[in-house]
């Protein structure tokens, strides 16, 4: 994006508010495809950022869904439902089986647990429908199976309705180690060669989420293009032979996303300078952030030339913890500026305590060069969720009827 759109969406939409450019979001996932090739699938987890979703279509080859809002956001967005992979450590029965009569065999399930596996083996002899399912393994927590279940599982050969189409693993997210991912990747390819070699079980698929990490701060050195050639040739030395789909939510999204706030005061306590904004910790958020001290990316857009001092920045928040940095040097800084912070684009739209306080949801704008600025969301008041008395009488009622339901655009 550049500085004349920014600008324009500066001076046209009430701060504070995200803006995810598009074609940042099509670079990243080119940049991610070359370094990969071809025999690479990406999964996108719309966790991550579901305003995405509609403009990924063309890009990505899955959607990772955790939930029945996630679920009925794709429908919303007329995301094709061969591209779902209906995902997530609680899965309702009613919700699945409302999944396989309305789209049938076209989504991809997973498995995470022994009674997820029956309740998907019930509907699908209800309703002679033929399913694809990934059995996922734990990487040692509440989520997936271990090697156990899963053995059992494909040991049995009477799942008439049921297809598996190979593994699901995902240990975390920030993985900044090569080495965490060779270790993973093998013990990964070691198990799939074991369930072919012990069952005659061929893992069509291995769905892996690398968790690649994204350098947030100032003080770190950016080796995302390593890690990202690390992996690829990790994955070519794989000998299982399965497809592979990498899961990424964090990776493909945080770059594209800027959050826009003002400064609406200053001061100075105790010798220290407080900049107060009209944002806060509640729409903002930096996996690995440490009590405000590591500094992300700030473009301060009002910046003039003059004295440059260091001001902690503090959100709108009625608490001692909604502080963005500390001590941040600023040129010139003065209420009505605006700051800019950058790599925005995952997880703080979604991430956030956005109820706290009863402040309201910031709007979201889509930018490309083609289409120029799109409200994806409007500014959105949430005193109604935190409050509502639906006996009250029928005024609060239409107001509440009348607040629009959150939507892509």
């Amino acid at each position: 994006m550049n500085e004349v759109s920014l600008e324009s969406a500066i001076s046209k939409y009430k701060t504070p508010f995200y803006v995810f450019d598009m074609d940042l979001l099509a670079a990243q996932i080119s940049k991610i495809r070359i370094a990969l090739g071809d025999k690479v699938e990406l999964c996108y987890a719309m966790k991550a950022n579901p305003f995405l979703i509609k403009e990924l279509q063309g890009l990505i080859d899955y959607y990772e869904v955790c939930s029945p809002g996630e679920f009925q956001i794709c429908e919303r967005a007329d995301i094709n439902p061969n591209k779902i992979v209906m995902s997530g450590v609680y899965k309702n029965a009613k919700d699945i089986e409302y999944a396989l009569k309305q789209y049938g065999d076209q989504i991809i399930y997973t498995i995470e647990s022994l009674s997820q596996w029956q309740i998907l083996e019930q509907y699908t002899l209800k309703h002679q429908i033929n399913v694809q399912v990934l059995l996922r393994l734990t990487s040692g927590n509440q989520f997936g199976m271990d090697e156990t279940l899963i053995r059992q599982i494909i040991q049995n050969s009477n799942h008439t309705f049921i297809n598996i189409e190979g593994i699901q693993y995902f240990s975390g997210t920030q993985k900044k180690s090569v080495k965490k991912l060779e270790h993973e990747l093998t013990r990964l390819d070691q198990f799939c060669n074991e369930l072919n070699s012990q069952y005659n079980f061929t893992v069509k698929k291995l769905e892996y989420g690398p968790g690649l990490p994204v350098f947030y701060f100032e003080e770190e050195q950016n080796e995302e293009d390593f890690m990202l050639d690390s992996l690829s040739k990790l994955i070519n030395n794989l000998t299982s032979g399965g497809k592979v789909s990498l899961e990424m939510g964090r990776f493909i999204a945080a770059s594209c996303g800027s959050y826009v706030t003002s400064v609406v005061d200053m001061k100075t306590n105790q010798k220290e300078g407080y900049c107060i904004v009209d944002g806060g910790m509640h729409q903002l958020n930096y996996y690995g952030q440490m009590l405000a001290m590591k500094r992300p990316p700030i473009i301060h857009w009002n910046k003039r030339y003059g004295k440059t001092s260091e001001w902690t920045v503090c959100g709108s928040l009625c608490t001692i913890h909604d502080v963005l940095v500390k001590q941040y040097p600023f040129t010139d800084l003065q209420v009505g500026d605006k700051l800019i912070f950058e790599k925005t684009g995952a997880y703080s739209v979604t991430e956030g305590i956005s109820l706290f306080l009863s402040r309201d949801l910031p709007q979201v704008l889509l930018y490309s060069d083609k289409d120029k600025f799109r409200v994806a969301r409007n500014s959105f008041p949430t005193d109604t969720l935190n409050y509502f008395d639906c006996s009250a009488n029928e005024t609060r009622k239409e107001t509440m009827d009348s607040i629009p339901m959150l939507s892509v655009e």
